[in-house]
């Protein structure tokens, strides 16, 4: 028997949904209806199209075969009926049916359901801030407000720039300003990090640093009070510390899921928004589905309900509701929470939980960093990796692993082995032996993750006792004080540049000589281990507690994560 589906919402999930329904039931019926003119587009490369990486702004709603995918297109080619313009003013579920209105004409109708998918996303965090209504203000919606940004750029409107909030968009937008344009680009985050709650702060300062770099300014822990015009143009942005000159603003503080239809019809939604779904991505009503950016899903570390609006995931989501609507019992099972952003010529990413987020969740969690080549050392193109891993000291298990390294896909590419894995709740030792794909031009044969996984096991073990360049910077400016013997494992060639610019403070004993000339190191005071990486300043940690020494911390990611996190010795 053929149904009859309605779709609220044209974007990534309700299309994805009407078309894997119409392939396993070509003679039912699906309108899909949307109140923008826009539908079927890559929201998610907006900043790329702002940058210039992305040369035409149609090509965000162009298959990978050139089709515009527009009303024509899923009419004739995937036989989904669509009306834009078209929006859902609410939905009566005793009746079965939605009422719309024509947002040209206002004219009002009704649309029967058999079933219904509620695909209606989320919208930009409003500020309500004064000014922000100032021509070259903009969120980054649509690939309209791409246009509008990037023709602002182009025609030399534009000499600086701030965007306000340092998560994904935020950032991405900022690259796009600085790197292509070369916009005086200022970042304004009322947390202390760019990417709050997703990394750890040592991570998150290598990639400010990285951006800085690139010409980003980052102010933290400021709160925007208002944004100021002249002529009704946008000339600067004034926060509770400073005052910015912005000739463009980008207002880039997160989403909220739009779920008031949901509410309204009586579904079973967050306080705070958000449709509550099940693994079928069913609501409460058995015949409305939701997914996407409007709808909570269970995180599979926590068990809790979490909102992650991420284009993959919803059209993962989109398929899930494609089948069930056609009988199947596919399902969602949850989310890590895996991400990855270029940030210039490097990347961030990560899956699971940072320690922060861990701990607030109320795990008894540690972390460690580690550095080390994303492949054999001999090979030319090599370059240092930085991975992070959160885990639960009780059960070993490991609850996420974050990463910064190369734009390249070695970093994102261990990032993803992790995040396979993940929901099956693996321990070190899982990852300590897993079976990754060898050669020299693309891994170590010892690979990274395996090393990291060892790591986390001699920190719990306690035989690997150290910190990382957070805990190493607040050691060495404190270092009159604590009167620790800060100690170079490396050979004399290498740290004898940073015994020149510290005298009587950096001191340096190569590993290898350690049992030599142990009557150079005082057993008297807390001893700070320094290497390249953390690997030599490991195995003379090892050889000082064998002789007795009581306070040792080796620096994990040695020398390369102190420099990346921007400490000047």
């Amino acid at each position: 028997m053929s149904q009859h589906i309605v779709v609220i919402g044209g974007v990534a999930l309700g299309p994805k949904a009407a078309c894997r329904f119409k392939r396993l039931e070509p003679e039912s019926t699906v309108t899909m209806i949307d109140q923008s003119a826009l539908i079927s587009y890559g929201g998610c490369g907006i900043p790329y199209y702002v940058s210039g990486d992305v040369s035409d702004a149609v090509e965000l709603s162009q298959t990978s075969f050139h089709m515009i995918r527009d009303p024509k297109f899923f009419k004739e080619v995937k036989g989904v009926d669509v009306r834009i313009l078209t929006k859902a003013t609410s939905i009566n579920r005793e009746k079965k049916c939605v009422e719309v209105e024509n947002v040209t004409t206002g004219e009002k109708a009704s649309i029967d359901y058999d079933k219904l998918v509620i695909a209606t996303g989320a919208s930009p965090r409003k500020l309500n801030l004064p000014g922000d209504d100032l021509e070259g203000v903009n969120y980054v919606c649509n690939p309209d407000d791409a246009t509008c940004i990037r023709e602002s750029i182009s025609k030399g409107k534009v000499s600086n720039a701030v965007i306000i909030g340092a998560g994904f968009i935020g950032l991405e937008m900022a690259e796009a300003f600085a790197d292509m344009w070369g916009v005086e680009t200022s970042v304004v985050e009322i947390t202390d990090q760019i990417l709050p709650r997703l990394v750890s702060p040592a991570l998150a300062t290598m990639g400010q640093k990285h951006m800085e770099e690139g010409g980003v300014n980052f102010y933290f822990g400021e709160t925007v009070t208002a944004i100021e015009g002249e002529n009704g143009k946008v000339v600067r942005v004034v926060t509770n510390k400073r005052t910015l000159d912005a000739e463009a603003v980008i207002i880039a503080a997160g989403v909220v899921p739009n779920s008031d239809i949901a509410k309204e019809a009586g579904l079973h939604v967050h306080e705070r928004g958000g449709v509550f779904v099940d693994e079928f991505m069913r609501t409460n009503d058995p015949d409305i589905y939701a997914g996407g950016d409007c709808c909570l899903v269970k995180n599979l570390i926590t068990d809790q309900p979490a909102y992650l609006p991420l284009g993959s995931m919803a059209n993962r989501q989109g398929r899930v509701i494609g089948s069930n609507l056609a009988g199947s019992e596919s399902r969602f099972d949850g989310v890590l929470g895996s991400f990855v952003v270029k940030l210039f010529e490097t990347s961030m990413a990560g899956t699971g939980m940072s320690l922060d987020s861990a701990q607030a969740a109320g795990f008894d969690a540690m972390s460690v960093l580690l550095i080390q080549l994303d492949r054999a050392h001999f090979y030319p193109t090599k370059e240092l990796m930085t991975l992070e891993m959160v885990v639960e000291k009780s059960t070993r298990c490991v609850l996420g692993v974050q990463g910064f390294g190369s734009s390249g896909d070695a970093m994102v590419g261990r990032i993803n082995t992790v995040a396979a894995i993940l929901k099956s709740k693996p321990t070190i030792d899982e990852i300590s032996n897993l079976e990754m794909a060898y050669s020299p031009p693309f891994a170590a044969a010892m690979d990274i993750l395996n090393t990291l996984a060892n790591l986390a096991d001699n920190a719990l073990r306690g035989i690997n006792r150290g910190v990382g360049p957070d805990g190493f910077k607040e050691l060495w400016d404190n270092r009159e004080s604590c009167d620790c013997y800060f100690l170079d494992c490396r050979e004399n060639a290498d740290a004898q540049p940073v015994m020149d610019r510290n005298p009587d403070q950096w001191h340096n004993v190569p590993q290898g000589e350690i049992y030599n000339r142990l009557d150079e190191i005082p057993k008297d005071k807390p001893v700070v281990l320094v290497c390249n990486t953390g690997a030599r300043s490991y195995e003379a940690q090892i050889m000082l507690d064998a002789k007795g020494y009581k306070n040792v911390t080796n620096i994990h990611g040695g020398m390369a994560s102190i420099k990346k996190y921007g400490v000047d010795i």
